[in-house]
């Protein structure tokens, strides 16, 4: 193999590879059951998988309109009205993603410039802060603290100065299973009144939260409505991560400038899955009533580790459950996701990788969006730990 004639500088010098790719390479390696990166083992429904064959056949299998085709933009527009009284514009306010990962760097890359400065809050998902470096801008990181992780507002507001061009939230929140309230966002909107701060909301767990709590969108906040890319996932809603499909919305002016990067990062996404999707949302329940189908897992789950050596903390949303093993061990939380794959045979992830320096609570994320013989058999092997 020929080497690149030339020393590489490194637009990400400090960027390796993901934990997600890292811990699943060594579940599958060591034959361990993975419960690390956050993707269901189970199908979706035959209908929607119907639905996109049907699409396929029918001959729609051309580029479909850049901001997503006007079917699915329809019920994306519906679905934010009736959940949420929020009414966003088919043609200029709603654009569908490839996934949620591009809709959040996309907003960054359309809004950031260099030397602008990105509020995020750590422990934070490893695909803002490479967005926002790649945009030239600076990632300005509070912490949220264990075990309750919630927003610090005096903090939050000593955080921003005159070069504050975004905030970057996430709700429910991934990896803590945290969800914010109404009484959070009007915090936040008291704090960028009379700015001109963008707010990136990542709420692809939208329809995932327990214990009969309703979602807090900003999507349902004029104030933050107003100057909010709201970002959502078709993967995470429907058991589909692989087909990576997602949306934002976003005020027209927003999305004009979402729109200019979007049209050369992606273009659009491919056509017979969205027409597939667009007929699927005809059935608002199947989003509906995904709250307690995940809240049922989450209970099994935490009730399969209730007599083991983890102290499980709380899962307001999200399919994700945090665990602390002080009582376990005292290494690292990297080194005891190894030990947890190798010797114990469960894959985890560490939650001090969504650090920057690796802070370390001795806290693991276990998703439980599994089959509940994946879930009995993974609490078994802890249990036995």
């Amino acid at each position: 193999m020929p080497h690149f004639p030339a020393p590489l500088s490194s637009r990400l010098p400090t960027v390796g590879t993901t934990i997600f790719t890292v811990m699943s390479r060594l579940a599958q390696e060591c034959g361990a059951i993975n419960l690390s990166q956050g993707f269901p083992d189970f199908n979706a429904e035959d209908v929607l998988f119907e639905r996109a064959a049907h699409w396929m056949r029918a001959g729609h299998n051309q580029y479909a309109p850049m901001a997503g085709c006007l079917p699915l933009r329809e019920r994306i527009a519906a679905k934010l009205d009736a959940l949420y009284g929020a009414h966003y514009d088919v043609d200029t306010e709603i654009t569908v993603t490839a996934g949620a990962t591009q809709a959040l760097f996309t907003a960054v890359a359309a809004c950031v410039h260099p030397g602008d400065e990105v509020i995020v809050f750590e422990p934070v998902y490893d695909a803002y802060v490479p967005a926002i470096e790649l945009a030239g801008g600076k990632a300005v990181r509070l912490r949220l603290a264990a075990p309750g992780y919630r927003p610090d507002w005096r903090a939050l507001a000593a955080a921003i100065t005159p070069r504050t061009r975004m905030i970057m939230i996430n709700t429910p929140h991934n990896p803590t299973a945290t969800v914010w309230h109404r009484a959070d966002l009007d915090r936040l909107a008291a704090l960028v009144r009379d700015t001109g701060i963008i707010i990136v909301a990542d709420e692809v767990y939208e329809h995932i939260v327990f214990d009969g709590a309703t979602h807090a969108s900003c999507a349902a906040h004029p104030e933050l409505a107003a100057r909010s890319f709201i970002v959502s996932s078709f993967g995470k809603t429907y058991h589909i991560t692989g087909w990576k499909v997602g949306y934002v919305a976003a005020p027209r002016a927003l999305m004009a400038e979402f729109r200019k990067v979007h049209q050369f990062n992606v273009f659009t996404v491919n056509t017979p899955v969205q027409l597939a999707l667009a007929d699927y949302l005809a059935d608002t329940s199947r989003h509906a009533e995904l709250a307690a189908f995940y809240q049922a897992k989450r209970d099994f789950f935490r009730a399969g580790l209730a007599g083991s050596r983890f102290e499980l903390l709380p899962s307001h949303g999200t399919y994700f459950q945090l665990a602390r093993y002080e009582a376990i061990s005292d290494l690292g939380d990297a080194a005891f996701c190894e030990y947890l794959t190798r010797d114990a045979g469960v894959a985890a992830i560490p939650v001090s990788a969504f650090f920057a320096d690796g802070h370390d609570d001795k806290v693991v994320r276990f998703c439980f969006a599994k089959n509940e013989a994946t879930l009995a058999a993974a609490c078994e092997k802890l249990n036995a730990i």
